[in-house]
């Protein structure tokens, strides 16, 4: 299956989307850009971190949906399995597993290579991507692992769009196989390759959005997880063009967020997650949506973090290292998010008027601590949560 011959192509390269919000050493002050609350996200009170059983899709939201227990060898969840979306960043996985195939029988890769090569799949970065589509074939390299692997509902970019790797069609079907090749059929040195990577997935993209969506966001390590994102521009607009001809079947111009990957010890369960958004949902918005999809499944393996998800509002509210606007930023969280929130101390007295707040609530996924203020609550200490 992996030949041992080596091949060589043109190299080229595709500008990258830019958004920059992660990782900005910025002051608390002015997070805000009106004193009034912005809208949060729909019910955004307390929810505890474990949901109701069945597959939750909120309204407005395409999704397909597979989960594949390793262990039993059976799915614990099923939804549009077959249903073709934009692939956005998941075709990543393809053109990693393409650019090895020949690599046998020791299958490394060159220091500058290896870089490259991990930064795609760990930060998910589309010059990388780029730069492999041109060199091994563009389309080609769908083509390929169709017939590699026995993908069933996997296409090539439309007609006209043959350099857009990101409108690859793939469905959750499909990416349980590819998941399942990684692990039960790849020769060893390609799965600790290539899931080594998505192990060390980084809080944010080289383009600037936080892909700690989904999977992370909802289950305690080990997990291996690739993300993918499309339609959400630099400033919150949809940037993505279509084509004349492109597959009626494949939607191009809904936002699109994805979570794949793999949760629980030695890999148990295989995730795929693919929705398909409103054209004016918020990054913030969808980034809630698709973690309250994946917080409703049975996922075998799993283990949920300890916390209650609160909404958020304000734009670019930092997450401080400390209870104080003095501690370092570690991130900024997009606008409008759902964050869980392990528990919560007095700190430094912070004031966007007409609201003052002392009240800093831990956020474990994110490393820090978030003012209350910013809190779609009505009472500066946030029900049910316990004290640091």
């Amino acid at each position: 299956m992996y030949p041992t011959v080596r091949g060589g192509f043109v190299r080229g390269g595709l500008a990258a989307v830019v958004l920059r919000w992660c990782l900005l050493a910025a002051v608390l002050a002015g997070a805000a850009a009106a004193p009034a609350r912005a809208a949060g996200p729909p019910s955004a009170g307390p929810r505890t971190a474990r949901a109701a059983a069945g597959v939750v899709v909120p309204p407005g939201v395409t999704a397909g949906v597979a989960v594949f227990d390793r262990q039993t060898g059976t799915f614990t969840e099923q939804l549009n399995t077959r249903t073709q979306f934009r692939s956005a960043s998941v075709v990543k996985l393809l053109i990693a597993l393409d650019h090895v195939w020949n690599r046998g029988p020791d299958y490394t890769l060159p220091a500058a290579d290896r870089a490259r090569f991990d930064r795609m799949l760990r930060s998910s970065d589309d010059d990388a991507a780029s730069a492999y589509w041109r060199e091994n074939g563009g389309t080609a390299i769908v083509t390929r692992m169709v017939a590699r692997l026995g993908l069933a509902d996997t296409v090539p970019p439309p007609a006209g769009q043959s350099g857009t790797w990101g409108y690859t069609a793939l469905s959750a079907a499909d990416t349980v196989r590819i998941y399942r090749h990684l692990l039960d059929t790849a020769p060893a040195p390609v799965r600790t390759l290539i899931m080594g990577a998505l192990r060390q997935s980084t809080r944010c993209g080289t383009d600037g959005f936080d892909q700690r969506f989904g999977i992370p966001a909802s289950f305690e390590r080990p997990w291996a997880v690739k993300q993918g994102w499309s339609g959400f521009g630099a400033s919150g607009t949809c940037s993505d063009t279509v084509a004349a001809g492109a597959a009626a079947d494949v939607d191009l111009t809904r936002r699109a967020l994805h979570t794949t990957g793999t949760v629980g010890a030695g890999d148990r369960s295989i995730v795929a997650v693919y929705t398909l958004q409103p054209t004016s949902t918020s990054f913030g918005a969808a980034y809630t949506d698709v973690n309250r999809l994946v917080r409703s499944l049975d996922v075998p393996g799993g283990v949920r973090p300890e916390g209650t998800w609160f909404g958020t509002w304000g734009t670019d509210v930092r997450v401080r290292a400390e209870a104080n606007t003095s501690s370092a930023t570690l991130t900024r969280l997009p606008a409008g998010v759902e964050v869980l929130v392990r528990c919560q101390k007095r700190g430094e007295r912070v004031a966007v008027p007409p609201y003052e707040n002392d009240w800093w609530a831990e956020l474990p996924l994110y490393g820090g601590y978030m003012t209350n203020i910013y809190f779609s609550s009505p009472d500066n200490e946030l029900p049910g949560v316990r004290l640091c």
